[in-house]
């Protein structure tokens, strides 16, 4: 049994709107019960309110400095980027998991710093990193994404749910997902970024099938 990803297009969610009523409104006559309804990690934020300006931050010495250390690909790599997150986990929580990052690097070890950075240090999206208008925001992760997960199986009564982070340059990590479903097999489905990270507007992916293509990898 093969998986078809569905890709659902949306007018532009924002802060007004509930993601799981606006899930539930898209995909209730195409999600059922044997699949998985996957979602844009940036998206459930912006319609928390998690996102922030740029003119609307100050932007510290030592934001401008930790941000040097950070490759170029990566949200962090900005002065915006970097306050946000020390906003968000403190300015010297941050310093100390970049030197202990950097440290780690010379002896073999990576990604301590995303490990020990905080749990936004992973998950905010720099300017021009998710869809408009709100690519001109720094968005952060999404709050409490355990229960938004719970929420869109009850509401929608399928297999699984899943907030994921994927991007162009074929990441896909997973932020939350409900018990029961193979997470990793499902990010892996999704490595091709079937949600797009400009303005096709698809934040959220239906995976049919996915409980009889689950049960058929497991054998």
């Amino acid at each position: 049994m093969n998986v078809e990803i569905v890709p659902i297009t949306t007018r532009i969610l924002t802060p007004k709107d509930d993601i799981v009523d606006m899930i539930d409104r898209y995909t209730r006559r195409i999600c059922g019960e044997d699949d998985v309804i996957t979602v844009a990690e940036s998206v459930v934020a912006i319609t928390q309110g998690n996102i922030v300006r740029p003119d609307e931050m100050h932007i510290s010495g030592l934001a401008k400095f930790c941000c040097r250390f950070i490759p170029d690909y990566g949200s962090l790599a900005t002065p915006h980027g970097m306050q946000a997150l020390m906003e968000k986990e403190g300015e010297w929580h941050v310093t100390f998991a970049l030197i202990g990052g950097f440290l780690g690097k010379i002896i073999g070890q990576r990604g301590l710093f995303y490990k020990w950075g905080g749990r936004q240090a992973a998950l905010i999206d720099d300017v021009t990193g998710t869809m408009p208008p709100f690519d001109k925001c720094v968005v952060y992760g999404p709050e409490n994404p355990d229960q938004v997960v719970a929420a869109l199986k009850s509401r929608l009564n399928c297999f699984g749910a899943m907030i994921a982070d994927v991007n162009d340059l074929k990441r896909s990590r997973i932020v939350a997902a409900t018990p029961g479903m193979n997470a990793q097999l499902a990010s892996d489905l999704l490595i091709d970024n079937p949600f797009g990270n400009a303005s096709q507007k698809r934040p959220i992916c239906v995976l049919k099938n996915f409980r009889q293509y689950q049960e058929q990898q497991a054998k």
